[in-house]
């Protein structure tokens, strides 16, 4: 990690394409913390080649929270630039985003400048630690979460280019992850293994005999093989026939409402690395 003018982190590669984190924005605007916050300021951190994250994001919260801020993060000088150029877009009615979107723009990395100091309820980190090694993860995670309010969250994650395949860890303010995310666009699914290769960094070179998170992909690939014929009446039926399954063979998925969605999660105990 470098630390040229405090900004701590490595340039991304900017893969920014229009609702591709949608599936994670949907999931935030759910969490009783964005709900439930006196502060609803949220950070999008890496955002990319472009700020339509942010935008996006802060139009999927409002809904929730009609007073959400959200504040863009990049540590490429040249991403900041182009991404306040497209909020004067936004300002002045040429864009689908209100025009008064509480949306702003600002260099920085893991230190997570924020005016006066501001402490985010929410920092979004999606496709940011791919490029690290597993080692980083744990220290990256440290240091945003020094930053989250007391009742924070830090959501880092990742997701294919579309979007239609999304994973992400759920992680407190003490920088311990409480939680994992899948997310699979079920029309066309062939397999839920697939999330295997989106897998957040701290995960994805687990998928491996002998680990949690292997086994419960291969649990989950298992009980969808067998819910085959439910498929009959569509793949949401499919999928709620397989993750009921995979609960009732013990392991404690959580968020039911979601099942219809192609969502599951599972608390981090159930998928967390082995020692």
């Amino acid at each position: 990690m470098t630390r040229g003018d405090k900004v701590m982190g490595q340039v991304t590669r900017g893969t920014t394409n229009t609702n591709r984190l949608r599936r994670v924005d949907r999931w935030i605007a759910r969490h009783p913390i964005v709900r439930r916050t006196v502060d609803p300021f949220v950070v999008d951190l890496g955002y990319g080649a472009s700020g339509v994250t942010a935008f996006e994001l802060e139009a999927r919260l409002r809904r929730a929270r009609p007073d959400v801020e959200v504040l863009g993060l990049e540590i490429e000088p040249t991403r900041v630039e182009r991404a306040r150029a497209q909020l004067a877009d936004v300002r002045a009615g040429a864009t689908p985003f209100a025009p008064d979107a509480r949306v702003s723009f600002a260099r920085g990395g893991f230190e997570v400048p924020t005016p006066a100091g501001r402490r985010p309820a929410v920092i979004r980190a999606f496709n940011v630690l791919r490029q690290y090694d597993e080692a980083d993860v744990a220290d990256a995670w440290a240091r945003m979460c020094t930053r989250l309010r007391p009742d924070g969250m830090l959501v880092e994650g990742t997701c294919d280019e579309l979007g239609r395949v999304s994973t992400w860890i759920e992680v407190g303010p003490d920088a311990a992850p409480r939680s994992l995310t899948l997310s699979l666009r079920l029309a066309g699914l062939d397999s839920p293994a697939i999330a295997a290769e989106r897998l957040p960094k701290a995960l994805i070179h687990r998928n491996v005999p002998g680990e949690r998170v292997h086994a419960a992909l291969a649990a989950l690939d298992t009980e969808w093989t067998r819910a085959a014929a439910a498929s009959a009446f569509g793949p949401v039926q499919r999928w709620q026939t397989a993750v009921g399954a995979l609960a009732a063979a013990g392991w404690p998925v959580t968020g039911r409402a979601r099942w219809r969605l192609g969502e599951l999660t599972l608390p981090w105990n159930a998928v967390a690395p082995q020692a």
